[in-house]
């Protein structure tokens, strides 16, 4: 890999995450250029018009098991897919192959409420939309006022007339007004992103220090309080990072199912997904609830970012807090 090192800790930790069967081949990854991917708009078309029409225009594109709105664009840049009518027009929406995961994960209906509880800009916010026919409901909340925008404005594009956009809500209060009002949520939570290191762009990564993923875990917390307060009795919440520190992933279940008790339950995740690995059972001395062990690590692939999912069912009630911060 060069002269250029990833951060000895993280690497150091990496090592007692991922399989040692696969370490080389997910290591390898972080020194690769991934290709572009992107997701077929259903409100606007099919997947087959879509392959034609690239195809037709001299693009190569390759269909991704697990997805059949997912391609990998094989042959062609990016910045002349930018180019295209059915970019300009919101047919397809550029996307990473597993930041499409979530939504698929969760699963919404057509008629479904559901709350984008992190949406900026947008990737899963239209896809949550597409999945539903654009019937239901999707309230979409984020908390930076120029991500808003975008978000507002991929909404536009894509043609997701169900979606509500919050006008930069605090994530962490968007239950006090909401409690317990929706069918499904979705917090992809704002993380460390290490699985979105890339060797040779020392930005992905220059900020990460040993202490960062316990920083991060306590923001999540938060969030995570704020989705399990605004799903109903019998609702589905999916939890998910892009990251691989178990302080973000697998702490955070077991924070949640320490919390709520038996208000929450970790679903099994039973659809085909990329290669992936179930969560870890025990984290620096630390044992956890058995039912940890059915969220998913996805692993990184020349095609495909590391990263994390969980998904709970409600059983139960929970009773908001008597104060905000609480």
């Amino acid at each position: 890999m060069g002269t250029r090192q990833l951060p000895q800790a993280f690497e150091a930790k990496l090592r007692r995450i991922i399989p040692h069967n696969q370490w080389d081949k997910a290591y390898k990854t972080f020194a690769e250029e991934r290709p572009t991917t992107f997701r077929v708009n259903t409100l606007k078309t099919t997947p087959l018009e879509v392959r034609e029409k690239l195809q037709s225009d001299g693009f190569k594109l390759e269909n991704v098991l697990w997805s059949k709105e997912a391609f990998v664009l094989r042959k062609g840049k990016q910045k002349d897919l930018e180019k295209t009518d059915l970019y300009r027009t919101g047919a397809i929406y550029v996307q990473g192959l597993s930041s499409m995961v979530p939504p698929l994960v969760l699963n919404p209906q057509p008629g479904d409420k559901v709350l984008d509880l992190t949406a900026a800009p947008g990737s899963k916010t239209t896809q949550l939309a597409a999945l539903m026919g654009n019937q239901g409901q999707v309230t979409a909340n984020d908390n930076n006022a120029i991500r808003v925008e975008k978000l507002k404005a991929n909404v536009a594009l894509q043609g997701a007339s169900i979606v509500t956009v919050l006008e930069a809500g605090d994530g962490g209060l968007v239950w006090k007004d909401r409690h317990e009002s929706f069918d499904k949520v979705l917090l992809d939570a704002p993380c460390s992103s290490e699985g979105r290191f890339q060797l040779d762009v020392p930005s992905t990564y220059g900020y990460w220090r040993e202490d960062t993923n316990r920083k991060m875990a306590k923001d999540q917390r938060r969030l995570l309080k704020s989705a399990v307060l605004s799903v109903k009795p019998g609702g589905s919440l999916v939890y998910s990072t892009c990251t691989f520190a178990p302080e973000e992933n697998e702490m955070m279940v077991q924070w949640a199912l320490e919390t709520y008790g038996d208000a929450l339950e970790v679903e099994e995740i039973t659809l085909s997904l990329p290669a992936h690995t179930r969560g870890l059972a025990q984290w620096e001395g630390v044992v956890f609830h058995p039912s940890v062990t059915r969220s998913v690590r996805v692993l990184p692939t020349p095609d495909v970012e590391g990263f994390f999912v969980v998904r709970f069912k409600k059983i139960r009630s929970v009773p908001p807090p008597p104060s905000l911060y609480d």
